[in-house]
C-alpha cells in the first residue's frame, strides 16, 4: 500500500510539472487520484439514429466516416475542420473548431461513436466538437474528470488506470466484513475500478453508493466522536433555578415563544457538568442577540464570565452596544475589545476581564491574543460561525478550559444540512419573527425597467432613507472591482448626482471597510454601492431599500442574506432584482424570491437547484469536503449511516478493536482533509 501513498510525481509518467496540475486539484498522491471521481459519464452503449437526434440537445450516435473536407480558414488562428457521417440511413456533418488533431485521427470507412450536441438545419444535421471512440471499443462508458491547466480527460484516465495497476497488486479493504454484508456494499477492489470505468451504468451506481456509503460513515464517525471528547470534559455546572425574569421584564419588547423555548434550552444545557454545544440558528431579524443576552445574564447572575466573538470589527461594535443597551441597566459589566482599541484602554480591559469585574467581552478576533485572560470563563458565543473553523472555535474556548459554547448564525439552512454542518452540536431554532416587523417588498425586473427603479430609489432617499445597490462579484479580482468602481462613479455622476454615493468591497482594508460603514450609519452617506461583504450582519434600520444587479448570478440564500439588510427598522422596505438573463430557471427563483421572505423555505430550494457543493459557495464551516455524498438525493444513506456509526461507536467508542482500526484511519484521513478546521 505504500507506493499508493507517495508523492504523484512518482506515479509512472506523471512528473513534477503534471504533480503540480494535479496538485491544484486536490491530488497528491494516487491514493487522492483513485478519490477524484468522474464528474460524469459518456454513455456510448445506446446510440440513437441521426433522424432521433433532436436539435439543442447531446446524442449518441454510431457513425461510419465517409468523406473529410479540406480544412475553412476563418480568420487569423481559427480554423473549421468538418467530415461527413453516416448511421447507414441518414448523414451528417461532423464540426471541430481548431482542432485537427482529433479531425486527423478519423479514418474514411471507419465507424465511430460520437456524442456531442446536435445543430444544424433539417436538411442537414450537424454534431458539434463530438467526444470520439472506435465503435468496437471494450469500454463504452468512459468517465469525464473535472480538469486544469495541463490536464486532458484522457490523461486523467490514464493515469487513474497506472493507480488502479497498483491498488490491483496492492489491494485492500478496510471496512469490516460484517458491515459489507448486513449493507449490501460492493467491496473497494470491485468498487474503485468500476467507479472510473465502469462495465456498466448500473455498476457504477452500485460502486458511488459503496464509496458515498463509506464517506457518510467516517463522517458521522468523526463527528461523534468530536461530539463525545467535548462532552466528556467538565465544564461550569450553574444552577438551573436561577431568576432571570428581571432580564424578560426589562426588555421593550415582549420575545416571541421560538425565542423563550431557545432561552430555555441554553439555561438548561448551562445547568449540566458537560459543556454545551448548541447552534441557535435564525432568520435574518429574528431576535438571536436578546437570546444571547438572556443567556449571558443566566451565566453572570451564576457568578461566571462571558466571550462573544464577532467577524468582523463593525459587527463587534454592533453586538456591543446592543448587548450593552439590554444588560448594563441589569449591573453586568459589558466590555469590548477589538483591533482599533487603543493601547491605554486595551490595558484596561484586558484587566478588567482577568479580574473578573468584565460580565461579558464582546471582541473579534483580538480575543484570542495570550495575554487576553479570564477569571472565570464559562459560555463562549460565537457569531456567524460558518466563518470561523473548529480550530478557531477551540482557541477561545481553551482560554476557558472547557467552557460552554454558543454559535449564532442567520444563514438559514436546511435541517438535512445542517444535521451535517453542525454535526458536533445541538440546534436550536428562532422560525418566528418579532413583531412590528414589515414583510421587504420584492421585486423583479429587467434592465428595461432601471430607469423607472433609479427614480423609485431617489424617491427614499429624498425622504431620508438610505439605501444600497449590491454588484455581483464571483472573484474579488482587479477588473470586477474596477467595474464595481466605475459603477459607483458613474451613478454619482449621472443618476445620483444629487446624493451622496460611497463604496464598498473586499478588497479594501478592515479600518477602510468600517470607516464606510460607519459614514453609512451615521446617514453620510445616502446610497452605498457594494459587494457581497454587506452581506452578513450589519445593520442600519433607516436602509429601506436595494437593488441587487445581475442577481441572477447569486444563489437563492445568498439574496435572502443580502436582502435581510434592509427591513431593519420601522419603515416599509423594498428590494429590486435585476437582471437581462432571463431563463425558465431564473423566472422560477426570482419568483420564489418575491413571493416569501421564509429563510428557511428559500434555502430548501437554494439546496434543490444548487446542491450541497455550492450552498455555501467558498466552502468556510470547518469540516471535511463530501466528494462525493450528495445530501439531496443521499438521505436515506445517511440515517443509514448515523444508526450504524450509533451501533458501532456503542461497542467501539475508540475505534480500537482489530476489525475497526482501518475504519479510524480512514476517519481520520478524512478530517485531515479540513486541514486546521478539522478534528481538533
Amino acid at each position: 500500500m505504500n507506493e499508493l501513498f507517495k508523492s504523484i510525481s512518482k506515479l509512472k509518467g506523471v512528473g513534477e510539472k503534471r504533480s503540480l496540475a494535479y496538485k491544484k486539484l486536490g491530488v497528491s498522491s494516487p491514493y487522492d487520484l483513485l478519490y477524484h471521481l468522474p464528474r460524469r459519464y459518456l454513455d456510448y452503449t445506446s446510440p440513437i439514429t441521426i433522424a432521433d437526434a433532436a436539435f439543442g440537445e447531446t446524442a449518441v450516435l454510431r457513425l461510419t466516416v465517409t468523406s473529410k473536407l479540406p480544412p475553412q480558414h476563418i480568420r487569423k488562428g481559427f480554423s473549421l475542420y468538418k467530415a461527413t457521417a453516416t448511421d447507414g440511413v441518414d448523414d451528417i456533418t461532423i464540426i471541430f473548431y481548431n482542432n485537427n488533431y482529433i479531425f486527423d485521427t478519423l479514418i474514411r470507412g471507419n465507424e465511430y461513436c460520437m456524442s456531442g450536441k446536435i445543430s444544424g438545419s433539417m436538411v442537414r444535421k450537424e454534431i458539434l466538437s463530438p467526444h470520439i471512440i472506435p465503435a468496437n471499443s471494450s469500454c463504452l462508458i468512459r468517465p469525464v474528470y473535472h480538469l486544469t491547466t495541463g490536464l486532458t480527460i484522457n490523461r486523467i484516465a490514464a493515469d487513474v488506470q497506472s493507480a488502479l495497476d497498483i491498488f490491483k497488486n496492492e489491494p485492500f479493504e478496510w471496512m469490516p466484513e460484517y458491515i459489507l454484508s448486513e449493507h449490501n456494499l460492493m467491496r473497494l477492489p470491485e468498487a474503485l475500478p468500476e467507479i472510473h470505468f465502469p462495465s456498466s451504468m448500473e455498476n457504477a451506481l452500485a460502486a458511488r453508493r459503496r464509496l458515498a456509503f463509506d464517506e457518510l460513515l467516517e463522517l458521522q464517525l468523526g463527528l461523534s466522536m468530536y461530539k463525545k471528547k467535548s462532552s466528556s470534559d467538565c465544564a461550569c455546572k450553574m444552577d438551573e433555578n436561577t431568576d432571570i425574569s428581571c432580564f424578560f421584564e426589562s426588555l421593550p419588547f415582549a420575545m416571541t415563544n421560538s425565542q423563550r423555548e431557545a432561552v430555555n434550552d441554553i439555561c438548561k444545557d448551562l445547568a449540566k457538568a458537560v459543556p454545551m454545544n448548541r447552534l441557535l440558528q435564525g432568520d435574518v431579524g429574528s431576535g438571536k442577540t436578546a437570546v444571547a443576552a438572556a443567556a449571558c445574564y443566566f451565566a453572570v447572575k451564576n457568578n461566571t464570565q462571558c466571550a462573544l466573538m464577532a467577524p468582523t470589527e463593525i459587527l463587534a461594535v454592533q453586538h456591543y452596544h446592543t448587548l450593552s443597551s439590554l444588560l448594563s441597566p441589569l449591573g453586568v459589566n459589558v466590555g469590548l475589545l477589538t483591533g482599533s482599541v487603543k493601547s491605554k484602554e486595551r490595558k484596561a480591559v484586558i484587566a478588567s476581564a482577568a479580574s473578573g469585574e468584565t460580565g461579558l467581552l464582546v471582541g473579534t478576533h483580538a480575543i484570542f491574543q495570550k495575554d487576553v485572560e479570564f477569571q472565570r470563563l464559562a459560555l463562549v458565543i460565537t457569531d456567524e460561525q460558518h466563518r470561523f473553523g473548529v480550530a478557531q472555535r477551540s482557541m477561545l474556548a481553551e482560554k476557558g478550559g472547557t467552557p460552554h459554547k454558543l454559535v449564532m448564525s442567520a444563514t438559514p439552512i436546511p435541517r438535512t444540512l445542517a444535521l451535517i454542518i453542525y454535526g458536533d452540536l445541538d440546534i436550536s431554532v428562532l422560525r418566528e419573527l418579532p413583531g412590528g416587523r414589515k414583510p421587504i417588498e420584492t421585486y423583479a425586473v429587467t434592465g428595461k425597467l432601471r430607469e423607472r427603479s433609479y427614480n423609485f430609489i431617489k424617491q427614499q432617499l429624498s425622504s431620508g432613507r438610505q439605501g444600497y445597490i449590491v454588484c455581483p462579484m464571483i472573484e474579488e479580482n482587479s477588473q470586477e472591482l474596477q467595474a464595481a468602481a466605475a459603477y459607483a462613479e458613474n451613478i454619482s455622476k449621472n443618476a445620483f448626482a444629487d446624493y451622496r454615493v460611497g463604496l464598498l468591497h473586499g478588497k479594501l482594508s478592515a479600518k477602510e471597510k468600517d470607516t464606510v460603514m460607519e459614514s453609512f450609519q451615521k446617514h453620510e452617506i445616502d446610497l452605498l454601492v457594494c459587494t457581497t461583504v454587506v452581506e452578513v450582519g450589519i445593520n442600519v434600520p433607516n436602509a429601506a431599500v436595494m437593488l441587487i444587479e445581475n442577481s441572477d448570478r447569486f444563489g437563492l440564500s445568498q439574496l435572502h442574506q443580502l436582502r435581510g439588510r434592509v427591513g431593519r427598522g420601522e419603515y416599509q422596505s423594498y428590494c429590486i432584482l435585476m437582471t437581462d438573463r432571463v431563463t425558465d430557471e431564473s423566472r422560477q427563483r426570482l419568483r420564489l424570491m418575491s413571493s416569501t421572505s421564509d429563510g428557511f423555505k428559500i434555502a430548501e430550494e437554494d439546496l434543490k437547484m444548487r446542491g450541497p457543493g455550492d450552498f455555501f459557495g467558498e466552502r468556510q464551516h470547518g469540516l471535511p469536503p463530501l466528494k462525493i455524498a450528495d445530501l439531496t438525493k443521499d438521505m436515506q444513506l445517511f440515517e443509514e449511516t448515523k444508526l450504524l456509526s450509533h451501533e458501532i461507536l456503542k461497542r467501539d467508542p475508540e475505534l480500537m478493536l482489530p476489525e475497526n482500526r482501518p475504519l479510524r484511519l480512514e476517519v481520520l484521513r478524512l478530517f485531515a482533509r479540513a486541514g486546521e478546521n478539522g478534528m481538533n
